[in-house]
């Protein structure tokens, strides 16, 4: 999942360390999720927007679930016609 952490930390000039403190968390889990390896639970990733006083959406991008979703609704439908 992409992610604006990396960018969001270097405008504010946070480290990895400072952040993972802040939202009560390791400095190798900031990396991971930076990088892609790691998904944010719903608390963490509620918790990283917070700190950056944005919207969950605003820090992480969902649009690689959204065509998932949107099939998942084309077949549930197409079930009831």
């Amino acid at each position: 999942m992409e992610t604006k952490i990396k960018e969001l930390r270097k405008e504010r000039k946070i480290s990895q360390e400072q952040l993972a403190l802040a939202v009560g968390t390791t400095r190798q889990t900031i990396t991971s999720i930076e990088v892609g390896k790691y998904t944010a639970s719903l608390v963490l990733a509620y918790k990283i927007a917070r700190y950056f006083g944005l919207s969950v959406e605003d820090v992480f991008d969902f649009s690689e679930f959204d065509s998932e979703l949107d099939s998942l609704s084309s077949k549930r439908y197409a079930g009831l016609n």
